[in-house]
């Protein structure tokens, strides 16, 4: 079984740094394309960065300059880099990784999403 766990996250004051990591597991042949969404209360799921298995990336508008997405394809994980944040920026980050697998020997390509993780900036 495949597996996609995150880790970080948590309070920090405007103009402040976090950052986010999230580790894939299990039987995986390949990921191709990671990225990290964000989901604030009464919004709905919104894309904040992406980044290719050879390296291309790509962001949201509202966090350009000031995130940073990156990702080690040795260990199957992916970063975030937050700083400058804002309260807007306040909202469960969920990683999101397209992984082939195996199964049943049959090669799949799946979305994987992590169970989500809370970052809050305080004003």
């Amino acid at each position: 079984q495949v597996q996609v766990v995150e880790s970080g996250g948590g309070l920090v004051q405007a103009g402040g740094s976090l950052g986010l990591s999230c580790a894939a597991s299990g039987r995986i042949l390949s990921i191709n394309a990671m990225g990290w969404y964000r989901q604030a209360p009464g919004k709905q799921r919104e894309l904040v960065a992406a980044i290719t298995s050879g390296g291309s990336t790509s962001y949201a508008d509202s966090v350009k300059g000031r995130f940073t997405i990156s990702r080690h394809n040795a260990k199957n994980t992916v970063y975030l880099t937050m700083n400058s944040l804002k309260p807007e920026d306040t909202a469960v980050y969920y990683c999101n990784a397209e992984i082939q697998e195996r199964t049943m020997g049959m090669v799949s390509t799946r979305s994987y999403w992590g169970q989500g993780t809370q970052v809050t900036v305080s004003s």
